[in-house]
């Protein structure tokens, strides 16, 4: 058990009787009237989040994820084939649950999953990624004003805004938690 001014960031707690992964947890003390803490927690079964205003003293049950390295095989009618690296066991996970790490996903890439109870709820990818620009507008001669960008769309089909001097067929490295371009590869 845990209460709830102990919430952390990452942490999995049991929430209506489901499993929540704690994005935000805020302490605010008003001038007037006790302190709450603000909370977005996501669901890790259905990926959608909520956000909840709890006491300080409210208790809530803290689940236990284990942590797995996984390379992501291919992607077939099942879903997504994960093989655990330590036994060499294949297992499929909806698109549902991987959420917006598929913008990610490459052939081949090791990726950590959250498991519980055997269970794989959530994956998450590599902090930076490196990967290649299939289409994106040619940059013009003299196109050298700081800070100019154009959108870009990667091999795996996401679009991030890059510097005008990125041309297709470039590999670029993007970081995975806020979804920018960082640097040519």
């Amino acid at each position: 058990m845990i209460k709830a001014g102990q919430l952390r960031q990452g942490a999995v707690i049991k929430y209506s009787d489901q499993l929540h992964e704690v994005i935000e947890a805020k302490h605010h003390k008003p001038g007037k009237g006790g302190a709450f803490i603000k909370a977005k927690l996501r669901n890790l079964r259905t990926g959608s989040i909520i956000a909840e205003t709890l006491r300080p003293e409210d208790t809530l049950e803290q689940v236990f994820v284990e942590t797995k390295q996984m390379q992501y095989l291919y992607k077939d009618s099942l879903g997504y084939c994960l093989m655990d690296e330590t036994t060499y066991e294949q297992v499929h996970i909806s698109e549902e649950k991987i959420g917006e790490t598929v913008d990610y996903l490459k052939e081949g890439m090791a990726v950590t999953a959250k498991l519980c109870d055997g269970e794989i709820l959530s994956l998450d990818p590599p902090i930076h990624v490196v990967l290649e620009v299939v289409h994106t507008e040619p940059g013009h001669k003299g196109d050298t004003v700081s800070g100019a960008t154009k959108p870009a769309t990667l091999e795996t089909g996401k679009i991030v805004k890059v510097p005008l001097f990125v041309e297709r067929h470039q590999k670029i490295k993007v970081d995975t938690r806020t979804g920018e371009y960082i640097e040519r590869a």
